[in-house]
């Protein structure tokens, strides 16, 4: 029969603190609940030591015997015959939470029943309610898709959820959907959904923040001369004025042309639209002739 560590069990030391024992058991319990891993021989086995654990650590008294007499097991039951005389006779009226395992009870292993004198069976106490576990998902979107607030279903589990997304979402941007998590346990509530929003680069517009940069050509003379330029927006097309003389590279902004502000109706933020200006590469033996006389007028 080997000795059991209670509090490798549960991941702590010696001196862990009763609210540290309380955390750890919770943890441990909500994952290798049977309930959530149903079928699964060796999660209930680890369920069973973490029970067991919780059995002795949460108990002042236990506790104290297991920490004076733990490894010396063997010979704790002549230095203790009477206390564990008193134990076995003992009802538990403390409310600390034990969680059961589907109904039927736990069981111990043969250290625990030698140490403690087969103390641990705690039939009949009540179940502790349990939150259920929550789920984690991605949702992938192309930058338009998110410059928009549009309804979307996904499928968890076979369960189908339609979710709405509001204009203005970000990449990397997580939210919490209440109670489409796992069932809980007991009776407990259900988890809550967690999804994360991964947003796609898009080939025409670059997002930073709130405003959206993107280039626009114009051409040789509407750089040189001033005109206009039509330029693509993700609200469709804007027509701007180009000054004369503009140089390549130019960056111009226009406000509210950017992309919405999450969650605050009708703010937007700025475009930024850099000119690129097209050079001709085809020119006819007149413009070539224009072209030189120009350039001996500067």
């Amino acid at each position: 029969m080997e000795y059991v560590d209670y509090y490798k069990i549960l991941g702590l030391d010696k001196s862990a603190s009763t609210d540290d024992i309380k955390k750890a058991y919770r943890k441990l319990a909500r994952k290798y609940h049977p309930d959530v891993n149903p079928n699964n021989k060796e999660a209930n086995k680890k369920f069973q030591e973490i029970n067991e654990a919780n059995e002795v650590l949460s108990d002042p008294e236990k506790r104290k015997k297991y920490d004076q007499y733990g490894k010396d097991w063997q010979h704790a039951e002549q230095f203790e015959k009477a206390r564990q005389q008193q134990q076995r006779q003992r009802t538990y009226t403390g409310g600390e939470e034990y969680f059961g395992g589907g109904g039927g009870e736990s069981t111990f292993s043969d250290f625990f029943e030698s140490l403690f004198g087969g103390t641990g069976g705690r039939s009949g106490r009540r179940e502790a309610k349990f939150r259920g576990q929550d789920f984690q998902a991605e949702l992938h979107l192309h930058l338009r898709e998110a410059y928009v607030t549009h309804q979307r279903t996904i499928t968890l589990d076979g369960k189908n959820i339609r979710i709405t997304i509001p204009a203005g979402v970000e990449d990397g941007q997580k939210i919490r959907l209440k109670g489409h998590g796992a069932p809980g346990v007991n009776g407990g509530p259900n988890g809550d959904l967690y999804i994360t929003f991964i947003i796609q680069d898009d080939p025409q517009f670059k997002r930073l923040g709130n405003d959206l940069y993107t280039t626009a050509e114009i051409g040789l003379y509407t750089a040189v001369l001033g005109g206009e330029a039509t330029v693509e927006t993700l609200s469709g097309k804007l027509k701007l004025k180009v000054p004369p003389g503009t140089q390549n590279d130019t960056r111009t902004r226009v406000r509210g042309k950017g992309f919405p502000v999450y969650k605050k109706e009708g703010e937007f933020g700025d475009l930024y639209i850099t000119y690129k200006v097209k050079i001709p590469t085809t020119l006819s033996e007149k413009e070539k002739q224009l072209f030189t006389e120009l350039s001996k007028l500067r």
